[in-house]
């Protein structure tokens, strides 16, 4: 349906369907999903080379094409209130009506203080019941539209993720991997203190390849299979590569205690570099040899370049995987796991180190417990 002003602009409405579905006893419900419309899984080309517009220039108009994905649209009757909501518009009536309003009290208050905010939550499941993904949408009343885009939850660590400007045109958001075509469904929540209670679904809908990619992988669980394996590889190196950030920046910080304690640091000062010579050399396998990079030298892959063109690959694409991104999985996979070893000595000597500055009476460091007896 597209609508014309006769101005300076005209309306398009791609999606109508929903309005088809429109009944008295809809808006009745608490909570609802429409039936979904049969989805188109591809992946989005960059005809200019980047996102967007790429770099024609702010005088080059283009609109924003609609996201790529299942479209879900759904209905809540009322906002999910938080209890400061819900008290303020009690007193708001309260005194509209000229009737006393009191302060509340410091439990009440408390309360408020101490309670999250709701949300609502989908939860899109494969035809086998496995979840796939989980999306957070504001819990919010009216009639409102979300986009799934056939992806699974990201790998990358849940902190510090990249939000890129509307302007950036390099780099891409977290995202995982593609799912397969197949029949999906999707339940509604609500979250409110702690709680998630059903509001409507599951609705039943499918994902249809569109085809025109030039080398389908012929088996696509395998396919699938090998995407769950890098994915599952990626938490665990984050993870690893997190922890290694953490010890290091921990022991930056024992050093400095140690120069105000008032026992001999001597031992520990020496025990605190050689700790931090071994990070070094965790790090150089995780991310690389950054002295040779940074005077131009050749550098062997590292970790998580490999790692990195195993996800940026596969994510992005739906052939199967080539015989090089095999043997980069299995190389990654037995470096990896005596790494990770590695790491989880250091920390435990990193531990020690803390138990020794406390007993020596050294300033507090991150995450050392206090040793007190009253």
């Amino acid at each position: 349906m597209v609508l014309g002003t006769f101005g300076r602009g005209f309306y398009v409405l791609d999606d109508y369907s929903a309005l088809r579905n429109l009944k008295t006893e809809t808006f009745e419900q608490a909570a609802n999903i429409f039936p979904v419309k049969d989805a188109w899984l591809f992946i989005q080309s960059k005809p200019l080379g980047l996102r967007d517009k790429g770099h024609l220039g702010s005088s080059y108009y283009a609109a924003p094409n609609p996201p790529v994905g299942a479209v879900f649209t759904y209905w809540l009757k009322e906002d999910i209130k938080t209890l400061k909501a819900k008290r303020q518009e009690a007193e708001k009536t309260k005194f509209e009506q000229k009737e006393t309003v009191y302060y509340p009290d410091i439990e009440a208050l408390r309360k408020e203080d101490g309670q999250p905010e709701p949300y609502l939550l989908f939860t899109i499941a494969d035809a086998s019941g496995e979840v796939v993904r989980h999306i957070k949408a504001p819990a919010t009343k009216g009639l409102k539209r979300l986009t799934w885009d056939f992806r699974y939850n990201p790998s990358a660590p849940v902190a510090n993720r990249p939000v890129l400007a509307p302007d950036n045109l390099f780099g891409d958001a977290v995202q995982g991997h593609l799912a397969l075509p197949g029949q999906y469904s999707v339940r509604l929540q609500k979250y409110e203190d702690g709680v998630l209670s059903e509001l409507a679904g599951p609705v039943s809908f499918n994902v249809q390849s569109l085809n025109n990619a030039t080398l389908p992988a012929a088996d696509k669980q395998a396919y699938l299979d090998f995407c769950k394996k890098v994915s599952r590889l990626s938490k665990a190196v984050s993870a690893a590569n997190q922890i290694r950030n953490d010890l290091s920046a921990g022991l930056g910080l024992m050093q400095t205690a140690l120069q105000e304690m008032p026992a001999a640091p001597q031992d520990l000062l020496k025990k605190t570099y050689e700790l931090s010579q071994r990070l070094n050399q965790v790090n150089l396998q995780l991310n690389g040899d950054a002295t040779r990079a940074r005077r131009e030298f050749e550098t062997a892959p590292a970790i998580n370049g490999r790692l990195g063109l195993l996800e940026y690959s596969m994510w992005n694409t739906t052939s199967a995987p080539t015989e090089t991104y095999e043997e980069n999985y299995r190389i990654v996979s037995k470096q990896f796991g005596p790494l990770l070893e590695e790491l989880k000595a250091i920390a435990r000597e990193v531990e020690a180190i803390g138990r020794a500055l406390e007993q020596g009476g050294a300033p507090p460091t991150p995450g050392r417990w206090p040793d007190w007896k009253g």
